[in-house]
């Protein structure tokens, strides 16, 4: 059975575009997915990527017209410009991470929720309460939110290392249990007909 190390962000609007693919996907090629939150600027700083406040005015001007196409292909709404956008990231990414250690909810559902509380519904992904009830849509007890934080943290500066030992440089990125990856919720289709054998 093929397994998905899943390296994304909770900032990244490509992570939230992503929506339910990945989760779709998996399923339907019996594939197991871990789901490897990190700091997408610390992540940055370490491959040679450049944080959107720092990119040159062109690159943000065709930001600004692609995220909405990839949205609308997606079925998806977006803010481009979230009233909460940067916020601190690693509440939610903690949330995530304890969450997948003591399980009892949907994951997928609860990246998902935490994408979307940030780049559709307008909320602070790094206030306690969204993220308790990002864990309680997804199923999960909202007090692993207290729980979490120590472990959480450790295996939030863990998963910035192993993804750049890993060659893993954006977000969202995919790393098979082979080796082989995939950059970009635009690159779905791709993993999908990898995992089927017609790539």
């Amino acid at each position: 059975m093929a397994h998905i190390d899943y390296y994304f962000a909770t900032l990244s609007p490509y992570a939230y575009l992503t929506g339910t693919r990945l989760e779709e996907i998996a399923a339907k090629h019996g594939a197991s997915i871990t789901y490897k939150p990190l700091d997408i600027g610390a992540l940055f700083t370490r491959t040679g990527g450049t944080l959107p406040k720092d990119r040159h005015p062109s690159r943000m001007a065709y930001r600004a017209q692609e995220l909405p196409r990839a949205a609308k292909k997606a079925g998806l709404p977006l803010n481009l410009k979230p009233a909460h956008w940067p916020t601190n990231a690693a509440p939610s990414a903690y949330a995530i991470i304890a969450a997948q250690q003591e399980g009892g909810g949907d994951l997928g559902r609860l990246v998902h929720s935490i994408l979307r509380a940030s780049w559709a519904e307008e909320k602070d992904i790094a206030e306690d309460s969204v993220v308790r009830d990002c864990l309680e849509q997804a199923g999960f007890d909202a007090g692993i939110a207290d729980r979490g934080l120590l472990a959480g943290a450790e295996q939030y500066a863990a998963n910035l290392e192993e993804a750049v030992n890993k060659g893993v440089f954006g977000a969202p990125f995919y790393v098979l249990d082979d080796g082989t990856m995939f950059w970009g919720q635009d690159r779905l289709d791709d993993l999908d007909a990898y995992l089927a054998g017609d790539l």
